[in-house]
């Protein structure tokens, strides 16, 4: 982590008036920020307010993602009231209205303003429905998006915690619980992340906290807002960023896939209105991933020269 006195202040390129972002004077020294990140649906808002003992953070029960800003909350820890825990309820980069490269901005801009005012996080806790018997394609987007925010060099300040084991069978769980440790959480594990879970409890809530606050004291700075402040990086630029190009890139070549097959349906009539949607899809991740296509490098400028003369 770069010195404080000789660390850049971030540019904030990516900043807009509308971001929320936290006033360091709210924040202490000795306080304990941590981020909860996860998909969304997977009870992010409900995990801070049954920590919180109260409702700090609105909770979604519909089909419309409720956390599209990032919000935090100050809770002191009920067995030490003298420590603080600021816990951020993130948006997850499955939004119901918001696109990913919002969602990513959000989270960035909050991230690179928190770290160029000199407030560093304790850990963070990464949310995952412990009920989900396979590993969709929006969880995992979440996933990578999340591994790249944080770096590989984070692997010990991250707790993957899972959530609404009241929804499922204690034996189904543990093997399930275990397949996340040796498949798609391997990474992270090997890295010193640890595993936990959140049984819908208060006790349980503030014993995944407890992991971040006992086990890891050293304040980390996230990759994320290494490359934005240390490194003066765009967004495009960051890991992060070429993680969901890449994400979005495949998501484009399904569509096209898509559209290919239904214009040449024997039905063609039928397939109109899925037509028109996949073309919809298409154009907005077109549209995405030209937003995150960054400084293009000099054989690209080269080959667009040669385009055009």
């Amino acid at each position: 982590m770069a010195n404080e006195s000789t660390r850049k202040k971030w540019k904030g390129k990516e900043r807009k008036k509308s971001d929320k972002v936290m006033d360091p004077r709210d924040v202490s020294v000795n306080d304990f920020i941590i981020p909860i990140m996860g998909p969304t649906g997977v009870g992010k808002s409900t995990f801070v307010n049954t920590a919180a003992g109260r409702d700090v953070m609105t909770v979604g029960h519909d089909l419309k993602a409720c956390t599209a800003q990032l919000h935090h909350v100050v809770v002191n820890h009920p067995a030490h009231p003298e420590t603080r825990i600021v816990f951020v309820d993130t948006p997850g980069f499955d939004d119901t209205f918001e696109s990913d490269y919002e969602i990513l901005r959000r989270i960035s801009v909050w991230l690179a303003q928190s770290y160029s005012d000199n407030m560093k996080i304790a850990g963070v806790i990464y949310l995952h429905e412990i009920t989900q018997k396979r590993m969709y394609g929006s969880t995992r987007k979440n996933l990578d998006m999340f591994h790249e925010l944080c770096g590989h060099e984070s692997g010990k300040n991250i707790v993957l915690a899972t959530s609404k084991w009241g929804n499922i069978l204690e034996d189904a769980g543990a093997r399930f619980e275990n397949q996340l440790k040796t498949t798609f959480w391997k990474d992270l594990v090997e890295e010193g992340s640890s595993v936990e879970r959140f049984l819908g409890t208060s006790e349980s809530a503030w014993a995944v906290v407890d992991h971040v606050v006992r086990e890891h004291q050293q304040l980390i700075a996230l990759h994320i807002q290494k490359e934005l402040v240390d490194l003066q990086k765009l967004l495009p630029e960051t890991k992060a960023g070429d993680s969901l190009r890449k994400s979005l890139q495949e998501i484009l070549e399904t569509h096209q896939k898509t559209v290919k097959e239904l214009q040449e349906s024997k039905d063609p009539a039928r397939a109109q209105e899925r037509l028109r949607e996949a073309q919809t899809k298409i154009q907005v991740s077109i549209d995405e991933i030209k937003k995150l296509q960054g400084k293009p490098s000099l054989g690209e400028r080269i080959s667009q020269w040669l385009c055009f003369r």
